[in-house]
């Protein structure tokens, strides 16, 4: 089964199965990742879904486009490859990608 694994700012470790043409902050809420809250409902206007990508995976998540620079720009714990889960759109080429969440959205 392909997965992407949630891994907490504490090292807890959540996998999830992929359901390509979901976005990842929906594959979170739908599977109870403490953390993603996508309190938008993934409208990207919320910052609720901060996700950072592994380095290596962050060309398979894709670029951020403007409407979502903007909130990440207002995360006190943006890093170089943060994204919001709800633009991230979940493809089968993503099986085995983690991402880790930031320790304020604990």
């Amino acid at each position: 089964m392909s997965q992407i694994t949630f891994i907490a700012h504490d090292g807890a470790q959540t996998s999830v199965a992929i359901e390509a043409g979901k976005s990842l902050m929906q594959l979170a809420v739908e599977n109870g990742v403490a953390g993603i809250d996508g309190d938008c409902g993934g409208e990207c206007a919320c910052g609720t879904c901060h996700v950072i990508v592994s380095a290596e995976w962050s060309d398979v998540a894709g670029t951020a486009q403007a409407n979502e620079q903007q909130m990440l720009e207002m995360t006190p714990e943006r890093a170089a490859t943060s994204r919001l889960a709800c633009c991230i759109q979940v493809t089968d080429a993503m099986d085995g990608m983690t991402v880790h969440l930031p320790e304020f959205q604990m």
